[in-house]
């Protein structure tokens, strides 16, 4: 099944009061991130520069999406002791902040329970899911558009039992 699948810039320039993001993976391959990625796994220096050519494009996004009024959430499921990469993603955390999200970490521990999808996902006003697909070394794998009634369903109330027992990121210490 081939679909056409809105780009972030459109999907949140189309929120009207919300957007959540799910991320479950330890580790991610995604392309245009490898660089940085790398130069911090040899340097230990992360590139935190809101405006450096990174970042610019999504702190951009995600200021104009907030000074809409929109509430924009990012959750993440991790496990402990967190990988390498989740390390490399708190370092850069406090530029996603800066911008307007509101970031929460989950040990992974404290989700055996909660009733989770397959998938990462974004959430757009609680009805239109984008499906972030990875492959089994993390590179994307192409993103996938819902607005299936039950799976909104479910990808809300993941994200919410998610989000209440997480801890915001300035309270959360990386092991």
């Amino acid at each position: 099944m081939s679909q056409n699948v809105p780009s972030f810039t459109e999907l949140l320039d189309g929120a009207q009061h919300s957007a959540v993001h799910l991320e479950m993976r330890d580790a991610y391959g995604v392309a245009g991130e490898a660089d940085n990625f790398g130069h911090w796994q040899r340097t230990g220096e992360r590139d935190n520069d809101p405006e450096s050519p990174y970042w610019a494009s999504w702190t951009s996004l995600i200021r104009r999406t907030v000074a809409r009024g929109v509430v924009v959430r990012r959750a993440r499921i991790v496990s402990e002791p967190v990988s390498d990469y989740i390390r490399y993603e708190y370092e850069g955390t406090p530029v996603n902040i800066g911008a307007g999200e509101l970031v929460r970490w989950l040990p992974r521990r404290q989700a055996s329970d909660i009733a989770l999808p397959g998938n990462d996902f974004w959430l757009l006003d609680d009805r239109l899911i984008r499906w972030n697909h990875f492959t089994g070394d993390g590179a994307s794998g192409g993103g996938e558009i819902s607005e299936d009634p039950a799976a909104a369903k479910l990808c809300a109330e993941a994200f919410e039992a998610v989000w209440a027992r997480a801890t915001p990121h300035e309270d959360y210490q990386i092991s």
